[in-house]
């Protein structure tokens, strides 16, 4: 396992060392100037170099991407240009609310998603499964942004049950908190859940017709014992897998959710970076999201061969 794990690990450094590079390089091609943001009023050449210099903007690019990854290195993402907090507070002010949200969000998928998918499996080729697969792909189909806002207008607005949008932590007011994030987290859920349910129904039917599933069944085992006790014990293992890859996009794809729902998360904190041309912060942001994705799938890989004893055998 140690020498798996290893492997896994220096297959993601050059990984994660590219994704530096290219969100260094590929942030400077954004159109506008970080410096005329930063000069205000002042905008005489003078004024704008004596910026551009003290912040290093004049150095060759080479430059000043080996002293951005050097100082990162070290923990330091640099210091926002908007606001003056260094990167790494603000990340780790921003990241436990997206986190919040991710949970929520693949809760309520995997409440619905998973039990779906193994009715639509045992229900195979009937109405229960066509039904399943119906509400699946209407749930793929439908936008995030045109649910919240339907959302918002029947359940805030008409309704008056929730609030709109906004946030609080939840260990100032837990209840508040659950109110605040129920909605959003439902907008994130779906597409979740639909996706949970076809890949949870495809990894039961596969299993399902497996050898030793048959034996239990001429064994006279009650069907709930064969399907939850055998056979999903076994389908569950790329559920897992794919868990973790899911979880990964969800602190990555919150954007427009959280913009819409007003939730000071990782993805308003990005958006915000790009249109004020902070690029202290899109750097920072960016590099933390795929440094996460990348050890959520060091953490599927390893799940996967815990969980499954013929991988275990082969290390």
């Amino acid at each position: 396992m140690h020498i798996f794990l290893a492997k896994r690990l220096l297959v993601a450094i050059p990984t994660l060392l590219l994704v530096s590079v290219f969100v260094f390089f590929l942030q400077k091609l954004l159109p506008g100037d970080p410096v005329l943001a930063l000069a205000g009023e002042e905008r005489d050449p003078a004024t704008l170099e004596a910026i551009r210099e003290q912040l290093g903007f004049n150095d060759p690019l080479i430059v000043q991407y080996l002293r951005w990854i050097g100082a990162a290195l070290t923990g330091d993402l640099g210091t926002s240009l908007r606001t003056g907090q260094p990167v790494l507070e603000l990340i780790g002010q921003k990241l436990p609310v997206t986190l919040q949200l991710a949970t929520m969000a693949l809760g309520i998928a995997f409440l619905f998603g998973v039990p779906a998918g193994i009715y639509a499996a045992v229900r195979k080729r009937r109405a229960g499964d066509y039904t399943a697969n119906f509400i699946a792909l209407t749930l793929l189909s439908v936008p995030n942004f045109w649910l919240g806002i339907m959302l918002i207008l029947l359940v805030s607005v008409n309704l008056n049950w929730l609030p709109a949008s906004g946030y609080v932590s939840p260990f100032e007011n837990f209840a508040l908190s659950m109110k605040t994030m129920i909605m959003p987290a439902l907008v994130l859920a779906t597409g979740l859940a639909a996706t949970l349910l076809r890949h949870t129904r495809s990894s039961m039917m596969g299993v399902l017709k497996s050898d030793y599933i048959r034996t239990a069944r001429a064994k006279g085992l009650a069907g709930s014992n064969v399907v939850l006790g055998h056979a999903f014990r076994n389908a569950v293992l790329p559920i897992i897998t794919l868990t973790a890859l899911l979880f990964g996009e969800l602190l990555a794809g919150a954007v427009l959710t959280e913009q819409i729902f007003t939730i000071p998360g990782f993805g308003k904190l990005i958006v915000d970076a790009v249109f004020t041309r902070d690029y202290a912060v899109v750097q920072g942001v960016v590099l933390c999201t795929a440094a996460g994705f990348i050890l959520l799938n060091i953490i599927a890989d390893v799940l996967y061969v815990l969980l499954n004893p013929r991988l275990r055998a082969q290390l």
